[in-house]
């Protein structure tokens, strides 16, 4: 592991790399959402949850993925990992590590807000007495 005279890890983060990441964490995530929303039972409810989850992380990765658009851009590239919170120096310093987590979360909640709305025309269009449309 190299780092900088600093002591900050390099190579120094990518905003590419960093929302692959988020949007690989996203299609994984994808398996706990349906383990959760499969979990409820009644068939109102479960349309309901999904309706509800699919909006607040399309809503909350939208306003996330802004921040940290935002933070990256007045870092000026001096983004660094969460492992780099000790080189921090200043009152503004912390933004360069919020930064890329705000920016990988953004993506992983506009992953999984599509995927919820999915799921949920799924359950929808189901046929009752199918496993998918519950009770």
């Amino acid at each position: 592991m190299m780092v900088d005279q600093d002591g900050v890890i390099l190579p120094r983060l990518r905003v590419r790399d960093v929302v692959r990441r988020g949007a690989v964490f996203g299609v994984i995530g994808v398996v706990p959402l349906a383990v959760a929303a499969l979990s409820i039972g009644d068939h109102h409810d479960r349309e309901e949850f999904l309706s509800v989850v699919g909006g607040v992380f399309l809503l909350f990765g939208a306003l996330l993925l802004v921040i940290g658009a935002f933070f990256w851009w007045a870092s000026a590239g001096e983004v660094r990992r969460w492992r780099d919170w000790r080189t921090i120096t200043g009152q503004t310093g912390a933004v360069t590590v919020v930064a890329p987590m705000c920016l990988r979360v953004g993506m992983l909640l506009l992953v999984l807000g599509p995927a919820a709305l999915g799921l949920y025309h799924v359950v929808d269009d189901a046929p009752y007495g199918s496993w998918l449309y519950s009770h």
